[in-house]
């Protein structure tokens, strides 16, 4: 398998490339964020590279870092997304930004990528939110970390509101008034009160 190619840049394209090593050309498909990245034709060029191989040809996957290389691996794990979705994905935004997008479950960011469905774009965020720790930067993966743990305080209150005998749609209502409140300290004790007190208004 091919690992890595050093190489003259012989030819470029958005989506593809041509490498010269030692006379051969090997083509590699990029996505647009190795493009921005590469020399001009002729200059030299290391790519990460990625070899799928098919029943009826072997496809080379180039990428400008090994950082992204690897958030690639990741996308193509995940049922209904080959190869090519995976470099239109990675095309659509910096890794950084795709990664903080499927840890905070913005599906809505994800289908504003061509290519990536409403039902792709659940998936994605449903089996890789809980992977993309590695990809974030520190400020990001704090943001993500705190908001995860309010989307739990969340889930518990409505829990426990549902459990007391209110109507999901009405305890689900009475949260988000209660969390709009500047005054309401941000606890599960401080959130259920005022949500209660929504709820007996």
């Amino acid at each position: 398998m091919i690992g890595q190619l050093r190489g003259k840049l012989i030819n470029k394209k958005p989506n593809l490339l041509l490498v010269d090593v030692q006379g051969v050309g090997y083509e590699a498909t990029i996505p647009l964020t190795t493009f921005y990245e590469l020399p001009e034709e002729g200059g030299e060029v290391v790519l990460k590279i990625h070899t799928h191989v098919r029943e009826d040809a072997i496809v080379l996957f180039g990428f400008h870092s090994q950082r992204e290389k690897d958030f690639f691996l990741k996308l193509v794990t995940v049922s209904g997304v080959g190869p090519k979705l995976a470099v239109a994905i990675l095309s659509g935004a910096p890794v950084e930004e795709l990664a903080q997008a499927l840890a905070a479950g913005d599906t809505h960011r994800l289908t504003s990528i061509p290519g990536v469905g409403k039902k792709t774009a659940e998936r994605l965020a449903l089996e890789l939110k809980g992977q993309m720790s590695a990809f974030l930067l520190p400020e990001q993966a704090e943001a993500a970390k705190a908001s995860g743990a309010a989307l739990s305080v969340e889930d518990d209150i409505l829990s426990a509101l549902v459990n007391l005998g209110y109507p999901r749609p009405s305890a689900e209502k009475a949260i988000s008034l209660a969390l709009r409140d500047e005054g309401v300290e941000r606890t599960f004790e401080g959130i259920l009160k005022t949500a209660l007190r929504r709820l007996a208004g």
